[in-house]
């Protein structure tokens, strides 16, 4: 038996006016979901337990199988995993974005205009050197580690823990919203020090933003938890993170990008051929529609949602039946609706289908899925391996 995860992650919506009131998944061409989606069992999942945040490091936690509950202490720690930073018990991780503030003290740009990697590498470096690991003058016990665009990582110490933060994404458009409790100072005069070195580059982030930390968590591996190798193709550092804490294979995939230029058709050809090679179970996980919520932009996501049919579904079932017996789970991590340009916790619809026998079958839709009772994110898991 083979087994995938498809994760469009945000693709779940609301009605958009724009759609005559309809959202993005019922406006999509994706002709072969809807066919999965007549043969299998369509639902509600609730992927962001209450009193967590609805970030993709809880929603993702929940799909892979582990609860969040019980799991997750934080965004930046998971990150952190992926970059193959291990933190001391002294240590603690802030997730550290590079962004947009204008002079009116607005959140224009989350994602500080999606800088080339190999540039932001060198605004990482240059802040290290300037506040932390390179400077007399730096806070002590700072680290600044360089990720991909506009997501990296700050490395601080154990008593900067105490502090609340929002996440950059939430305040698109917004007033900023800075950093309060006991640690909030130091943060603030390490974001505020940080427009300087910033003001140095040629770039449209003009400061950092940190945020989303914690303390590496301990989860056993995929193998230990489930019985089963496996493996993810994403190009987000935070679901890379999740396969590294639990010893998933993590390939890297040309043509993978959390942007809007993914190349689809590559994660796809990586799962099939890591599950052909004798994985029993992979994760193809697609950030472009998240990014199109985070944006508004109604037509890039529904365009999203048709290359996942087009070209990761269509090709993806016809391969598994050529290696005999397949279930596959496909559901977003949360919500990311263009009408609010942010998460909501809100359950979204999942998908399971198992190519030796026919479920009750539906759409997968929000409106498909609005009367099914709410199954806890984190359970689908053992329902898809029939644990």
């Amino acid at each position: 038996m083979k087994y995938v995860v498809c994760v469009p992650d945000g693709c779940a919506d609301e009605p958009v006016d724009a759609l005559d009131g309809r959202t993005p998944l019922e406006v999509a061409h994706m002709p072969t979901l809807a066919k999965l989606a007549a043969r299998g069992e369509v639902g509600r999942a609730g992927v962001i337990p209450d009193g967590l945040p609805a970030g993709s490091d809880v929603g993702n936690m929940s799909i892979f199988g582990y609860d969040p509950v019980r799991f997750h202490t934080g965004r930046a720690p998971i990150e952190a995993a992926s970059l193959g930073l291990k933190l001391r018990d002294d240590q603690l991780a802030y997730r550290c974005n590079l962004v947009t503030v204008g002079d009116d003290g607005t959140m224009v740009d989350f994602a500080g205009g999606h800088p080339d990697t190999v540039d932001a590498a060198d605004v990482i470096a240059a802040l290290d050197d300037a506040l932390g690991r390179g400077s007399a003058g730096g806070a002590s016990g700072v680290e600044f580690h360089p990720g991909v665009e506009y997501r990296h990582i700050l490395v601080a110490p154990a008593d900067w823990s105490d502090a609340s933060c929002v996440p950059p994404h939430d305040l698109t458009g917004q007033p900023a919203v800075w950093p309060t409790g006991p640690a909030a100072s130091r943060l603030t005069e390490l974001m505020v020090a940080s427009r300087d070195v910033l003001s140095g580059f040629d770039l449209a982030a003009n400061q950092i933003w940190l945020w989303g930390q914690g303390f590496q968590p301990s989860m056993p591996s995929f193998a230990e938890q489930y019985g089963l190798s496996a493996g993810v193709t994403t190009a987000v550092d935070l679901v890379r993170g999740l396969g590294v804490l639990t010893d998933m294979a993590v390939p890297d995939v040309a043509g993978a990008s959390a942007g809007y230029d993914n190349d689809y058709a590559a994660q796809r050809d990586a799962a099939l051929d890591a599950l052909r090679s004798g994985l029993d179970l992979f994760v193809i996980h697609i950030e472009a529609t998240d990014e199109a919520g985070h944006a508004g932009d109604v037509d890039e996501k529904v365009r999203s949602l048709e290359f996942w049919d087009r070209d990761v579904l269509a090709g993806l079932v016809p391969a598994l039946d050529e290696m005999g017996p397949w279930r596959l789970l496909l559901l977003p991590d949360h919500a990311t609706p263009l009408r609010l340009r942010t998460h909501t916790p809100d359950p979204v619809p999942y998908l399971l289908v198992d190519s030796a026998a026919d479920g009750p079958g539906g759409t997968y839709t929000e409106r498909g899925v609005a009367e099914a009772a709410v199954v806890p994110g984190h359970e689908l898991m053992s329902r898809l391996i029939g644990a």
